[in-house]
């Protein structure tokens, strides 16, 4: 077994799930963050590893380490492929076909040999999402194929294509007047969720985000046509498009309507029905499917962030599917299962505190509707990632499953918040209170593996064979005689839950309400993406 350090540009959803998946391997893995070539030098002789692998590296890395160092970086394209801008290119042309590859680091960029590879249908999808998903999966799971050709130093020489050229803003900008919707797609797809293409919206410099094609509403080209649940609906030469983000030069990601505010006062709020029947093509977070005696309930949150009124619409909809089915399954989105309350929508607030106050609040108003839905059973599955709040959202749940290789972060103190969402009766009644609190303190990830092993979860399926294996899981737990001893359990302990809960808001209250708790200050930093001066001490061996 290696001690491997993971140099990496910042603690993104890749390196985690690289770092749980060498732990759980049993590797010993230390993390050095690539801030500066002193730093890093320092803290990698520090820790003087046997290997170094980098899976998200935005800058040069110093020759002082590759040539003292077996160094190896995840490169997010095939081989042949060098440069920035991999996954723009790609998405942008529209290919059938990509991949990633470990190769060794050396004085050519991207130009070392290759020791590991991984390749997947191209999805029709946006940048990020392919990043989260089918990337992830090849660095992760080339891992093994990386280490047995190391140790048998046997590797494909890289061939030496010329290095991208810069993907400019010029090419990801929107023609309006002569683009159709399909391109206005692409390019928006290529873009998100960095760096977004920068456009002009009503007299707003901005970046867009989230692009949903819209089958109904016609228009003029970029013609503001209607609003929904913080989108905008703007007319294309061929149809309309929805824009569910925009972010301010300067500033950070915010639903449209947030940016736009009064720009937007006369436009028509359009409005689904709670849960769209997805009919036809539009923009839509709710949504719901049946087979059997199963729903699944899907919420599309961008960035898995729950805002207040986000909450309130949840809460709704778990209600009234108590009365539709035997067995609710709470899916989550397309990229994210859920990663709690909305920091972007509080940092942009005038009134920071008492709209946190009422996010948290809404959060566990939901959670409360599904810990005591006493007539349905209800599955949590983790299909894909969760942190702080949404994890507890799904540990709510009668049963847990989850996807192999996600990953969870069950704690709060990252963004200074003891948390709430019923955690402190919901995770001991899994694990523990001893290895409640272990979890909580050392701000880690862990994987849906290491999670089985601990309680957290039931079941973890295989990728392949998730969605056949939740439903068979699913279907199969309605029991009228588990249902009566949760309608037991359930009365003969309300008074106790409740009494967590309202022990957990006592705490939170001063995090919220008080401008010099350290929540202010880090969620600050996090929203505005303030780059780290050192690694973090949670995340060091030594």
């Amino acid at each position: 077994m290696f001690n491997i350090t993971l140099l990496t540009t910042t603690y993104n959803s890749l390196t985690q799930a690289v770092h749980t998946a060498l732990k759980d391997k049993g590797y010993q893995v230390n993390i050095t963050y690539a801030i500066n070539p002193t730093q890093i030098q320092e803290e990698i002789e520090s820790f003087n590893p046997q290997i170094i692998l980098c899976p998200f590296l935005k800058s040069y890395l110093p020759k002082e380490i590759y040539e003292n160092y077996p160094t190896f970086i995840f490169h997010p394209a095939p081989i042949g492929d060098r440069g920035a801008y991999s996954l723009d290119y790609a998405v942008f042309n529209e290919v059938k076909a990509w991949g990633g590859v470990w190769l060794r680091a050396n004085e050519f960029y991207d130009g070392g040999d290759i020791y590991a590879s991984g390749h997947f249908a191209m999805r029709k999808s946006y940048k990020a999402s392919i990043y989260r998903q089918e990337m992830l999966r090849v660095a992760v799971g080339s891992l093994d194929e990386l280490f047995v050709n190391i140790e048998q130093e046997k590797s494909t020489p890289q061939i030496l294509n010329p290095i991208h050229e810069p993907f400019t803003q010029a090419m990801r900008a929107i023609d309006w007047q002569r683009d159709s919707t399909d391109e206005i797609i692409k390019k928006i797809n290529c873009s998100d969720s960095l760096p977004g293409v920068l456009d002009e919206i009503l007299g707003v410099n901005c970046y867009l985000f989230g692009v949903w094609r819209e089958d109904k509403f016609r228009g003029k080209p970029k013609e503001v046509l209607a609003k929904r649940d913080g989108a905008i609906c703007l007319g294309t030469v061929d149809g309309a498009v929805w824009i569910s983000h925009l972010k301010e030069v300067n500033r950070f990601k915010l639903p449209a309507t947030y940016v736009l505010k009064d720009k937007i006062k006369g436009v028509k709020e359009d409005r689904l029905p709670l849960l769209f029947d997805k009919s036809y093509a539009t923009f839509y977070e709710t949504s719901v499917e049946y087979r059997d005696n199963v729903a699944y309930l899907c919420f599309n949150f961008h960035n898995g962030a729950m805002s207040t009124a986000q909450c309130i619409r949840l809460k709704y909809a778990v209600e009234y599917l108590k009365t539709q089915c035997e067995v609710l399954v709470l899916v989550g989105g397309m990229d994210f299962f859920s990663n709690g309350i909305h920091l972007n929508i509080l940092e942009d607030s005038q009134k920071q505190g008492e709209d946190g106050w009422a996010n948290i609040n809404a959060m566990n108003d939901l959670i409360k509707s599904i810990i005591f839905a006493d007539e349905i059973v209800t599955v949590a599955s983790f299909a894909r990632n969760a942190g702080a709040g949404g994890v507890f959202l799904g540990l709510a749940c009668d049963y847990v499953v989850a996807k192999e290789g996600i990953v969870l972060n069950p704690h709060y103190k990252t963004l200074g918040l003891t948390g709430s969402e019923y955690h402190t009766y919901s995770l001991p009644k899994r694990v523990g209170e001893e290895k409640a609190r272990e979890l909580l303190d050392a701000c880690l990830p862990i994987s849906v593996e290491s999670a089985k092993e601990l309680g957290m979860v039931d079941e973890v399926f295989a990728h392949d064979e998730y969605y056949e294996a939740l439903h068979t899981f699913a279907k199969s737990k309605f029991d009228d005689d588990f249902v009566w001893d949760k309608q037991e359990f359930l009365e003969e302990n309300e008074e106790r839950i409740e009494a967590l809960k309202e022990a957990e808001i006592e705490v939170m209250y001063p995090e919220f309400w008080d401008e010099n708790s350290s929540f202010y200050t880090l969620r600050k930093e996090f929203v505005w993406k303030v780059c780290p001066t050192q690694t973090p001490r949670r995340l060091k061996l030594i």
